[in-house]
């Protein structure tokens, strides 16, 4: 089976590696030749989280590379897109492979369709509002990572769906125990844009670590969150892919706070299946895929509003088997679901499925 894959980002892009790219060793093994373009490299990434906006002259560059390539799409049997071909522009690429009898398959790991239909500028609410309804309409399947994604989709109109979940390689990550009269750390693994979830629950924080002696951990904000969390002992590491799974390994709580939006509710809980994949205990918001990735595996606790947030960090911070209890429930629930090697084999049937119907 020839794949054309079509990723927004490179390896940096948490979306990307985790949606296609982790998959592709799976489906080369198996005899797929997988063709990769990718539309934004890690200096577009770099630059937003740097707070340095986006070039237009690079961003315009990428799209004339990625619409000439298209040109040669019909050599595939399938098209394999993350999201949508050309951001802010019509559904006119997927239009076209669509009359072009090329099919293609579209995975998504939140709710981009809000990026247009929520969008503050009317003009984009107008052009765009219904543009991700028309990519799925014409889908040969739709991935989603969960079942807000889904809904959408079958609103929309696509005429097959399929939930995966947001998940990751089990044998990258091991359970650790937290070693005696160590300090006890609370984790959370995010980006500069996200971070702002954290500083909302910084009140039960600082009130855990002073009880506990517990401190803080971040792996992906900015620096400038340190002096938002004034009163909690927090360190910010630097994100890198290769450091992510020590990182996990040494927290003995992690946390997903988040707010009840709709942007929200299109997560994929992918720091939780990083948190359990280590057998870390997990608190989270009560939203979206949250709720039943914790209820369904037991793997930790659930977190509406401060009040929780207290209730929550205490009662695990002070029971130390809750915790083991939790962690290898949360481990159990990723060797068995929340794995490339459980859902590999999915995504490759979705493709040729998608290939088999050609035309």
């Amino acid at each position: 089976m020839k794949i054309l894959l079509l990723p927004k980002y490179s390896r940096m892009g948490a979306s990307t590696r985790l949606r296609t790219l982790q998959f592709l060793p799976f489906l080369e093994a198996e005899g797929s030749q997988v063709d990769i373009q990718t539309l934004f490299d890690d200096k577009y990434l770099e630059n937003l989280y740097r707070g340095n906006g986006r070039s237009f002259v690079l961003t315009f560059k990428q799209y004339i590379l990625r619409f000439a390539l298209l040109f040669k799409a019909a050599r595939y049997d399938v098209v394999w897109i993350e999201k949508e071909i050309f951001p802010f522009c019509p559904a006119f690429a997927e239009r076209l492979l669509k009359l072009f009898g090329i099919p293609y398959i579209v995975d998504y790991d939140d709710a981009v369709f809000h990026t247009y239909d929520l969008s503050s500028n009317a003009l984009v609410r107008v052009l765009l509002g219904s543009k991700i309804d028309t990519v799925m309409r014409h889908a040969g399947c739709v991935v989603a990572g969960n079942a807000y994604l889904a809904e959408r989709a079958i609103k929309a109109g696509a005429a097959n769906v399929e939930v995966i979940p947001t998940v990751v390689d089990h044998s990258r990550y091991a359970s650790t125990l937290t070693p005696p009269n160590k300090k006890l750390v609370i984790g959370w693994i995010g980006s500069p844009s996200t971070e702002k979830y954290v500083v909302q629950i910084r009140d039960a924080l600082r009130l855990a670590c002073e009880t506990y002696g517990a401190r803080v951990v971040l792996m992906g904000a900015s620096e400038g969150v340190i002096n938002e969390l004034e009163g909690i002992d927090v360190e910010v590491q630097a994100w890198s892919e290769y450091a992510e799974t020590g990182f996990v390994q040494a927290l003995d709580i992690g946390i997903m706070p988040l707010i009840d939006g709709l942007w929200e509710k299109g997560k994929c809980g992918y720091k939780l299946i990083q948190y359990m994949a280590c057998g870390v205990p997990v608190i989270a918001s009560p939203v979206g895929v949250n709720v039943d990735i914790v209820e369904s595996n037991q793997c930790g606790m659930l977190a509406t509003d401060m009040s929780d947030w207290h209730r929550c960090l205490h009662t695990l911070l002070g029971d130390r088997d809750l915790r083991l209890f939790y962690g290898s429930k949360g481990r159990h629930a990723v060797e068995n679901v929340f794995s490339v090697q459980v859902q590999a084999p999915r995504i490759r049937d979705i493709l040729a499925v998608a290939a088999s119907r050609a035309g």
